[in-house]
């Protein structure tokens, strides 16, 4: 089937797409580091990150007669997009601050979102159709899906803001009750 020569090159593709893949999603790790405060942790993934970059560059910019190196290179650059994107998510590092308005249920909600261990905040605005109330809340990444699942369970016209927060301090965060 395969000379033993093949087994050389499909292990030097398989070392540039893995390579590829770890470094990018290190990558995506020490910006999200960085986003939230976090230098050192950054600049400890980045040792990393860089030493893995170098290694598969090398592999493809040694061979440049080879262009299925540079196709490798190219997917685990993209592989690590998708891969560094999910372990994000999956991590949700972090806070968020959410602003909810709803039109005729924003006092139901701040008392189920109080209920379920979120810390509202209500201050009034004006809008279009009058006065209403805003709900502001600071919540963990992590309690996001819960968060938003509750919001559409009250009121599922209710406008929704979700935007990273960097830093907090002061206040209380509860343990959010699993929906």
């Amino acid at each position: 089937m395969w000379g033993d020569s093949m087994w050389p090159l499909i292990f030097g593709y398989l070392f540039i797409f893995f390579a590829r893949v770890s470094d990018v999603t290190l990558s995506t790790m020490r910006i999200l580091m960085l986003m939230r405060g976090k230098s050192v942790s950054a600049a400890v993934i980045g040792f990393f990150e860089v030493i893995i970059y170098i290694l598969a560059l090398g592999q493809v910019i040694g061979s440049l007669n080879d262009p299925v190196r540079l196709i490798i290179y190219a997917l685990g650059f993209a592989t690590g997009n998708l891969v560094g994107s999910k372990l994000e998510e999956h991590l949700a590092i972090g806070f968020a601050t959410a602003q909810v308005i709803s039109l005729d249920k924003s006092d139901i909600m701040a008392e189920k979102m109080r209920e379920q261990g979120f810390g509202v905040t209500v201050v009034e605005g004006c809008g279009k159709q009058g006065t209403h109330h805003i709900l502001h809340i600071l919540l963990k990444r992590k309690d996001l899906p819960c968060f938003i699942a509750l919001t559409r369970d009250i009121d599922k016209d209710a406008f929704v803001s979700v935007m990273d927060t960097r830093q907090i301090f002061g206040g209380y965060f509860r343990k959010i009750k699993a929906k």
